[in-house]
């Protein structure tokens, strides 16, 4: 064994998964997954716990896994996690617990996240639950949103001992984990439902099809409803357009959109009461995440796909994990490429994107070199669908029926970072509603500031 090179984790064949929805990454299995706990060395500072947003005890439970006691191992990740299974398939680890591994300074960092994904997986298929909470609180929370940073709110809570009720607006729990991130990265059945499950079986409720703001308010849940506090995790849910000609053509989609369709409606299905569009060559802008999820969900529907995105490889932002993935599946780059107008037919479909060649200038405020046009470098891409993935910012819906709630120029709730608490009394807010669109693991660590900070208002009172 070579304790300076990561066990090597099985993943289907491109060629394979290129034309399936199955699971890219496959995991480990028992043994590889005590093989690669072996090469932990137990740092007295761990300076992975320290990059870990809810704050595992990774040195614990790698140590666990180890010694073969995945059971223990569990539960050490269930005292900070209430999502195991998913931190493990989708946290940017890279920059975060593994970023910061002292293994990786000569070699390869212990592979955090393989392993806590490992663990979950197991505890899943042996009927291992999170242990429950002490005494019961006779105090009523609710929670707006099941996304990461509600279910991760909520847990905490109920393991408090508060009686606490999550609010859906969508037919299905899961907020971004069910309609964001495709089943390749993320399976719903075998992880999301069941990580919803284990929340739900440590006492919180969960009522789905209730649009705050619409449905009911907030001051209602509090003056009617006996609420007696409120934490916000409703995410960011709004999609952003560039402004440029040619936007409202048919067969232009907003990343949100059509993932929504493809992963929570199953519209590519030939059945399905809401088909969406098969695009023959579809250009993706954008270079996130998301941008990656919408441009491998329209490989596997059949289309020639393109990465429109306006900076060099170096910049952008998806996990070099995903941006690899794409690549090997046939995912084309067109890079320091930025769109100016989209093309359509007589009939108002899209038959084209017209783009400028860039290059890079100097730094702006994000620290990343400033693309500037290169003059008379115009071209067109050959598309006939075209897929904004430029970012998401919240839903106004809440704030706007909410007294006493502030938000900044992003339309973004304001709220104090270490606890949640909100300009309105008793209302505490996480995540992409605060943020803008972010990662799951900042929210789920939003969330769980939120829930001390309610726990801290509400023992006060």
């Amino acid at each position: 064994m070579d304790v300076l090179k990561k066990v090597p984790v099985r993943e289907q064949e491109a060629k394979v998964r290129a034309a399936n929805f199955e699971e890219v990454c496959l995991g480990y299995n028992k043994e590889e997954a005590m093989e690669e706990a072996s090469r932990c060395i137990n740092c007295k500072n761990a300076q992975c716990v320290k990059g870990c947003p809810v704050a595992i005890n990774i040195p614990a439970f790698v140590e666990q896994v180890k010694e073969g006691d995945f059971e223990k191992a569990y539960q050490i990740i269930s005292e900070s996690s209430a999502l195991p299974a998913v931190c493990g398939r989708v946290c940017p680890q890279e920059s975060q617990c593994e970023g910061k591994c002292i293994r990786g300074i000569k070699g390869e960092p212990i592979s955090i996240g393989k392993l806590e994904r490992f663990v979950a997986d197991w505890a899943s298929e042996n009927g291992v639950k999170p242990e429950g909470c002490g005494e019961k609180k006779n105090k009523k929370v609710a929670v707006i949103g099941s996304g990461p940073a509600g279910l991760t709110c909520a847990g905490d809570l109920a393991k408090m001992g508060y009686d606490v009720t999550i609010f859906e607006a969508l037919h299905e729990a899961g907020g971004v984990l069910v309609y964001g991130i495709p089943e390749f990265r993320l399976p719903k059945e075998k992880v999301v439902k069941k990580e919803i499950e284990n929340v739900k079986a440590l006492g919180v409720k969960i009522e789905t099809d209730v649009v705050i703001g619409k449905s009911t308010t907030i001051d209602e849940l509090m003056k009617e409803e006996g609420f007696d506090a409120v934490f916000i995790g409703s995410g960011a849910g709004l999609p952003k357009f560039m402004g440029i000609p040619g936007e409202q053509a048919n067969g232009v989609f907003s990343a949100n959109e059509y993932l929504t369709r493809s992963n929570l409606m199953k519209s590519f299905k030939e059945d399905a009461a809401t088909p969406i569009m098969h695009g023959k060559k579809v250009a993706v802008v954008g270079g996130g995440n998301v941008a990656m999820d919408a441009a491998r969900t329209a490989l596997r529907l059949g289309a020639e796909v393109h990465i429109v995105y306006r900076r060099s490889e170096e910049e952008l932002p998806a996990r070099v994990e995903e941006v690899h993935h794409a690549k090997e599946e046939g995912i084309i780059f067109d890079l320091l490429t930025n769109p100016v107008e989209i093309l359509s037919d007589e009939n108002g479909w899209v038959n084209g994107i017209k783009c400028v060649r860039m290059e890079l200038g100097e730094p702006d405020e994000s620290g990343r070199r400033r693309p500037v046009v290169v003059q008379g470098s115009e071209f067109v891409i050959d598309v006939d669908m075209v897929i904004m993935s430029l970012g998401t910012s919240p839903n106004p819906l809440i704030s706007s029926t909410t007294e006493g709630l502030e938000i900044n120029k992003w339309k973004c709730i304001i709220a104090d970072e270490e606890h949640g608490k909100t300009t309105k009394e008793g209302v505490y807010a996480g995540g992409d509603a605060v943020t803008g669109a972010a990662t799951v693991i900042l929210a789920m660590g939003a969330g769980k500031a939120g829930a001390k900070g309610i726990d801290e208002y509400l023992s006060q009172k």
